[in-house]
């Protein structure tokens, strides 16, 4: 009986050392959730919050397009053949300098085409025999016209004075008319030799300017680009042999959305490439295509580069900036622009306070933001490190102004 009563009192003191460590465990919850941690977050969001400013300030901003180009000389010429032939000699290599109508090129086959002037010139002079005698024969044939028809006067007066008989009368007509028919056709082969003669001048001109041509002169100033024809290969007519490009006047070319177009106005937009790291002067872009292309909606606008440097030649790419729109304004620095509230703002800091601006952002250049609208002037001081942790009347610590 008394191990019985043991037991219980033993259970019943268990049971009240559960409940009081229940009753301390509730009470240590208790003061989790007590009003003092409150008091230290009150205190957490006025921590004053070190921040670095710099003054809004007024500058260019621009508008631009950035697309890859090709730069190609704005004067290039393929020189050809302008007779077919063996290509004798090559007269400039890849590289040389040619001055235009007055560097020789190359030459076409010049002694078959010395030859054919030559005999061009012979069969000239045959024309010119052919033309000598027929006037010859036309002199010889008018003297016996001459006398024909003095014969034939002469007799027809006796004949009418009943002197002469009417036989020989009608045999020096006949022999006037025969005179006279020889005239018309000796007068006929005197211009046929004539047309003989004219039509070898023609071929000696023809042949003449062949062997002219054979020898080929700069057709504009630079330099030579390409050889595409060795010596002893056959040249056709109109077939390429080399290559002449001006290195001192090029152009940028490059391609634009469809979308751009009215937009570009050749002599008025502004653009500035850059040629491997080789900044030229900003330039103005010269040419638009006066058409779009159907299939990749683009079109074509060239920049003329004059007296480029030395190191900027045809077939380099180029990254271009086509300025679609310019202007002065005030701006930021673009870190400074946050969203807030679907809202773009900056902090300006005020003494010891940072306060909130709302802005209408434009353009953005060189890592800065124009701002428009009147919140901010130039000299503001605009908060550009420690921004994401302010709100609109937070206490700051400008630590150093960034430059």
């Amino acid at each position: 009986m008394e191990t019985r009563t043991h037991k219980r009192w033993i259970f019943a003191m268990g049971t009240i050392v559960l409940l009081a460590i229940t009753a301390f465990a509730g009470a240590v919850l208790l003061a989790g959730c007590s009003s003092e941690p409150v008091v230290e977050a009150s205190q957490e969001t006025t921590k004053v919050v070190p921040v670095r400013i710099t003054p809004a300030e007024e500058r260019t901003f621009v508008e631009e397009l950035r697309v890859q180009g090709t730069l190609q000389a704005k004067n290039a010429a393929t020189v050809s053949a302008r007779v077919g032939g063996t290509l004798e000699q090559i007269l400039v290599e890849e590289g040389d300098s040619v001055v235009a109508s007055e560097t020789p090129l190359f030459q076409i086959d010049s002694l078959k085409l010395q030859r054919a002037v030559d005999v061009s010139r012979q069969q000239l002079e045959v024309a010119r025999c052919g033309r000598a005698e027929s006037e010859a024969n036309l002199q010889r044939l008018e003297a016996i016209l001459d006398k024909a028809k003095a014969d034939f006067e002469r007799y027809t007066r006796l004949y009418e004075e009943q002197v002469g008989s009417l036989s020989r009368v009608e045999q020096y007509e006949s022999e006037y008319k025969q005179a006279s028919a020889a005239i018309k056709h000796a007068q006929s082969q005197v211009n046929l030799a004539e047309e003989t003669m004219r039509q070898a001048e023609a071929a000696l001109g023809i042949a003449e300017k062949d062997l002219r041509d054979s020898r080929i002169l700069a057709p504009i100033s630079g330099r030579v680009s390409a050889k595409l024809l060795e010596v002893g290969e056959m040249a056709s007519s109109g077939q390429p042999v080399l290559r002449i490009e001006d290195p001192y006047i090029l152009e940028a070319t490059a391609f634009l959305p469809a979308s751009y177009y009215a937009r570009i106005v050749p002599g008025e937009t502004a653009a500035c490439l850059d040629v491997y790291g080789e900044k030229l002067a900003e330039l103005s872009v010269s040419y638009k295509s006066p058409t779009i292309d159907p299939t990749l909606r683009t079109f074509e606008i060239k920049c003329v580069i004059s007296d480029p440097p030395q190191n900027v030649v045809p077939g380099a790419m180029a990254d271009i900036s086509v300025y679609l729109a310019q202007r002065d304004g005030l701006g930021v620095p673009a870190a400074a622009v946050q969203v807030r509230g679907n809202h773009p703002v900056v902090f300006v800091a005020e003494g010891q306070t940072a306060r909130m601006v709302e802005i209408v952002p434009g353009l953005e250049t060189a890592g800065w933001k124009e701002c428009r609208g009147g919140g901010l002037q130039d000299g503001t001081q605009v908060v550009t490190m420690g921004q994401f942790l302010l709100n609109d009347g937070s206490p700051i610590a400008v630590q150093k102004e960034a430059r």
